[in-house]
């Protein structure tokens, strides 16, 4: 089993920045995928980046260059830095990992962007 703590969502204006951290506890594989996902109110869970046991890297055509994902591979820890954030990035963000035997969920951290 894995189980997957984040935390740094929170209440930012536009324009602001703020720094998701998931970390992984539990049977941790070495090769592995961990990532972030978020659901807005009324709309399905969609992908926001990915990032490999390996390093690569993978997101979504909204994040536009805004963020940043990286991985502490020691800490077992990801993370995902938001930056020039806009409202309709406002969502539950859902920290995700991911092996051979299927996907593991954070409980999701909410991001508000608002003014």
């Amino acid at each position: 089993q894995v189980q997957l703590v984040e935390s740094g969502g929170g209440l930012v204006q536009p324009g602001g920045s703020l720094r998701l951290s998931c970390a992984a506890s539990g049977s941790i594989f070495s090769i592995d995928v961990m990532g972030w996902y978020r659901q807005a109110p009324g709309k399905e869970r969609e992908l926001v980046a990915t990032i490999t046991s390996g390093g690569d890297t993978n997101y979504a055509d909204f994040v536009e260059d805004r963020f940043a994902i990286s991985r502490d591979y020691a800490k077992k820890t990801v993370y995902l830095r938001m930056t020039s954030l806009k409202p309709e990035d406002t969502a539950s963000y859902y920290c995700l990992y991911r092996d051979s035997r299927g996907d593991y969920w954070g409980q999701g951290t909410q991001v508000t962007v608002s003014s």
